[in-house]
């Protein structure tokens, strides 16, 4: 008996499993691999994580950030003051719009450059931000889908149910009792 049982401890159990550690040699132990492939999975996550963290920013960048929300409201309330302005004092806003007249032409350049490259910059990252937000909307997308289908199956069995009422009255078009009426009327003229 000390004999078999030592030599099922030393196959299947005790200090070393050889059945086990021979099989391994072969064949991936499935066990060990998803745990590494869950302790993978972990750590990438955290990596992602971290990226995605907001990091305190420094009181130069706030202020960077204040600095560049100003040109949209401003441009906006500026044109707004300007035609306040031509009501209330047309002669000065006549003077103000003649001293504009005499702006070279490579300024105007100049400033739309400027402007369109803030705006154009101000667009990519607006941009950037409503792919993120799709990217949020698709990942709904199978409930979305699900959902459909069982307003699809509440329909078909609405109007099974409706089919076999016999107390409705169906017209060539079913819905439409006046119309019905009128297309009889104009085959029979």
């Amino acid at each position: 008996m000390g004999l078999i049982s030592g030599l099922l401890s030393l196959l299947f159990g005790g200090e070393r499993n050889v059945v086990r550690e021979t099989a391994e040699v072969f064949l991936e132990n499935a066990e060990s691999a998803a745990a590494r492939s869950a302790a993978l999975r972990e750590q990438a996550l955290m990596q992602f994580g971290a990226e995605f963290q907001l990091q305190p920013k420094s009181g130069f960048d706030r202020f960077m950030d204040g600095i560049n929300r100003l040109p949209r409201p401003a441009l906006a309330l500026g044109t707004l003051g300007l035609f306040v302005i031509a009501m209330i004092d047309p002669l000065w806003f006549a003077e103000r719009m003649h001293g504009i007249a005499l702006v070279p032409e490579p300024l105007w350049w100049l400033l739309g450059v400027i402007v369109s490259f803030y705006f154009g910059a101000r667009h990519q990252t607006k941009a950037q931000e409503f792919q993120r937000e799709v990217g949020v909307t698709l990942a709904q997308a199978p409930k979305v889908m699900e959902n459909l289908e069982a307003l699809e199956r509440l329909q078909n069995r609405s109007s099974r149910d409706a089919r076999k009422e016999p107390s409705k009255q169906r017209t060539r078009e079913g819905r439409n009792p006046a119309l019905d009426d009128w297309r009889r009327l104009r085959t029979a003229e």
